[in-house]
């Protein structure tokens, strides 16, 4: 390898404060993709982003580009992109993380402001910290630190940072399409995943798919005083409540058919550890079956993410006609996102009590994933990882879902796919009081930066 782990991790540190800084100036910016948020903000985000690509002097241009959404001809959020082109018969890196973020949520949980950073005891608290900011960081700081690593940069070298990831990706697929040739690339880095723990770094090697839609019951043509009728006529929250129960067997695990499960080798890991982990009260079991990472990683699941149905504070005494909620299952690797959805579709139509009427709207389909770690990318990022971290990587499956994944394989079958993060068990990423172990970060730039001083050693 060209470079020595002194070196790279004396250039890190020199620079780190002002990695810290810049990561906190884009935190500040409350960049939620979704349609109720005010888009000039991920706007504001996509200029800061831009900016920062730029400083790195690599790159000619930088562009803030948009693509239609699938599913009209609205635009999606912007997109920033870079390209340097590889010298002759170098490999093309493309480096992916995204500056949109999940919304706040319930401010009264918070310990500090979402969207004013602030360090506590070795971690930055902030809306989008470690979800996805610090990787669009790791990105910047390794680029601008390679110059001073490597005598010429050969390597051809793209910069991904999506502006609408925490919404679905809506503009995912045209955006391939409308500019292939620009992000083209033999080895694409998706840095939007997370650790082992905060002392051992990992690879993931697997993402479960999703099928997400709304689903709509409907017992009444209007409500009814919930005194005159209760107990003769089903509401609709009654029919909800019990199809919501038909998904699970009595121990908690999927009880749907058609739901496949896939077959993993977990590392060490305990129900204990998964407890602590997880925060899960002390009264109260877990779930399913098989070794506790195989239900996280292999095996679906279904979640009632939100759902409409009067508050207690405005609670009066009816029976609702309609429930609406939106429902998330979680699919295998192995399994195709659109073969969960049917199989969960024809549940609910078995399945539903008292002869409710269903509905099903806004369905969003995404593929799980799965990757081979014997290529040479595959190789080079996990020595780095080690090296960084002085500890060996763990390849590890995630069971939470990164759909376009399979949309970069699909444009791109040949390169190899690699999914890194700055995330660990305590991130709470998508949660109040999200966080990024700081030191943790300094180690990723690390690797990030021998990973791409490895690939540019490898002359043809």
């Amino acid at each position: 390898m060209t470079a020595s782990i002194s070196d790279v991790r004396a250039l890190v540190s020199r620079e780190f404060a002002q990695s810290i800084n810049e990561l906190k100036d884009l935190v500040r910016i409350p960049s939620v993709s979704w349609s109720s948020f005010d888009p000039e903000q991920v706007a504001r985000s996509a200029q800061a982003v831009s900016e920062l690509i730029a400083g790195t002097n690599l790159f000619e241009d930088v562009f803030i580009l948009r693509s239609k959404k699938s599913d009209s001809d609205d635009l999606g959020q912007p997109a920033v992109v870079a390209r340097r082109n590889p010298a002759p018969g170098m490999p093309t890196v493309l480096l992916y993380a995204h500056h949109d973020v999940q919304p706040p949520g319930d401010l009264t949980v918070w310990e500090s402001t979402p969207f004013e950073p602030v360090e506590r005891a070795g971690r930055l608290y902030g809306r989008g910290a470690a979800d996805d900011k610090a990787g669009i960081m790791a990105h910047v700081t390794a680029l601008r630190l390679l110059p001073e690593l490597v005598e010429n940069v050969d390597l051809g070298i793209v910069v991904f940072i999506e502006g609408e990831e925490e919404f679905g990706s809506p503009s995912f697929e045209n955006f391939l399409t409308d500019h292939r040739e620009l992000l083209a690339s033999d080895v694409i880095v998706v840095a939007d995943s997370g650790n082992w723990n905060t002392e051992t770094p990992a690879l993931t090697t697997t993402l479960r798919g999703n099928a997400t839609f709304k689903l709509t019951v409907r017992t009444l043509d209007h409500a009814l005083h919930s005194g005159m009728f209760g107990g003769a006529v089903p509401d609709a929250f009654m029919a909800f409540a019990g199809l919501v129960s038909s998904f699970y067997s009595p121990s908690g695990s999927v009880a749907v058919e058609g739901l496949h499960r896939s077959s993993v080798t977990p590392p060490d890991y305990t129900e204990e550890h998964m407890r602590e982990e997880s925060g899960v009260l002390d009264s109260v079991s877990l779930i399913g079956d098989g070794h506790v990472l195989e239900r996280l990683w292999s095996q679906p699941s279904i979640t009632v993410t939100g759902i409409d149905i009067p508050d207690v504070a405005n609670a009066s005494n009816t029976l609702l006609p309609s429930v609406s909620a939106r429902i998330s299952v979680r699919v295998a690797p192995g399994q195709s996102a659109s073969e969960a959805f049917s199989a969960i579709q024809q549940h609910i139509t078995e399945h539903i009590p008292f002869g409710a009427v269903v509905e099903f709207d806004d369905v969003n389909l995404g593929e799980a994933f799965s990757t081979d770690t014997s290529g040479w990318a595959a190789q080079s990022i996990s020595q780095a990882l080690n090296q960084a971290w002085d500890q060996e990587v763990v390849n590890m499956g995630v069971g939470g879902s990164i759909p376009f994944i399979s949309s970069f394989v699909n444009a791109f079958p040949h390169a190899q796919v690699l999914v890194t993060g700055v995330e660990d068990p305590d991130s709470r990423a998508h949660s109040p009081n999200e966080s990024l172990h700081i030191e943790s970060f300094e180690k990723a730039i690390v690797a990030e930066l021998l990973f791409l001083a490895d690939v540019n050693s490898k002359k043809p």
